[in-house]
């Protein structure tokens, strides 16, 4: 276990990860981007227009930071170029880039939309249907490694579809009482990893839904989770709130066993 401290912020509400050596890093109203190696440095800062719900950024394959900002998705290049890729007439709470076809994922009040690399064409994903009470308000957005999309929603549950917007499940804890879904990532091995902000705690879940174990909880000094990102390196970074330091932890077991592990998996 390490971490990270991250000058700037207030809280850690969301994370992606350019490699296992750059992070960006963002609260409600920032979003930095942080050298591992030598985290006092920011190469890059960005002020948000708008509060800054949770989900507000992500990464592309080629290394593009792809982040929402109030009405807009804006795109900003290796170079620092930033350009304006969609706008919707709704508010933007959450995206994810897409490492499968390279789509963008984007959740807003009431819906959800797939959207293609330029954000010229879309779909709509699911219904309200699919959602507690008939509502969604999706806060954080992931897809597995089979297209599944995974959205946590403020309504105190998961909801997961397939690539088309085809309702999955739905993935509302161990306490369905007392489960508030945050931050969300995937693993190589196609597990997903949820934060609980009510029981602080990290789950690990399956494919299909199946709580496997708590990775994390409050015994390992948890307070309140919001962030989550797995590297390329299988590293995980846990994020809170009210706190500027990101905690690493190693929870995949060394590559030559972890590729055991998914031929066994398949």
């Amino acid at each position: 276990m390490s971490s990270i401290t991250v000058p700037g912020v207030d809280d850690v509400y969301h994370i992606s990860c350019v490699t296992s050596e750059r992070l960006w890093v963002s609260d409600q109203r920032r979003l930095l981007q942080v050298d591992k190696t030598t985290p006092e440095v920011q190469e890059n800062k960005i002020d948000f227009k708008y509060y800054s719900p949770r989900g507000s950024h992500s990464v592309s394959e080629d290394g593009n930071l792809i982040l929402i900002d109030g009405y807009e998705v804006q795109k900003m290049t290796l170079d620092g170029t930033i350009t304006t890729l969609l706008r919707e007439s709704r508010r933007l709470l959450c995206i994810h880039s897409s490492r499968i076809n390279g789509d963008i994922l984007v959740g807003f009040e009431s819906g959800l939309k797939r959207y293609d690399w330029s954000g010229a064409h879309h779909i709509k994903l699911g219904t309200r249907s699919y959602f507690r009470y008939g509502d969604c308000y999706p806060i954080f957005i992931t897809e597995n490694k089979n297209g599944d999309i995974w959205v946590s929603d403020r309504h105190r549950e998961v909801v997961v579809m397939d690539k088309l917007g085809q309702h999955r499940f739905n993935y509302r804890g161990l306490y369905k009482s007392d489960f508030y879904p945050c931050g969300i990532c995937t693993d190589i091995l196609g597990q997903v990893l949820v934060c609980d902000a009510f029981d602080p705690s990290i789950h690990l879940v399956d494919q299909n839904g199946q709580f496997l174990r708590h990775l994390l909880t409050e015994e390992h000094g948890l307070r309140c989770p919001m962030a989550l990102c797995v590297d390329e390196k299988h590293n995980l970074y846990v994020g809170e709130k009210n706190s500027n330091t990101i905690t690493v932890y190693k929870y995949l077991q060394e590559t030559e066993n972890l590729k055991s592990s998914i031929i066994e998996s398949k």
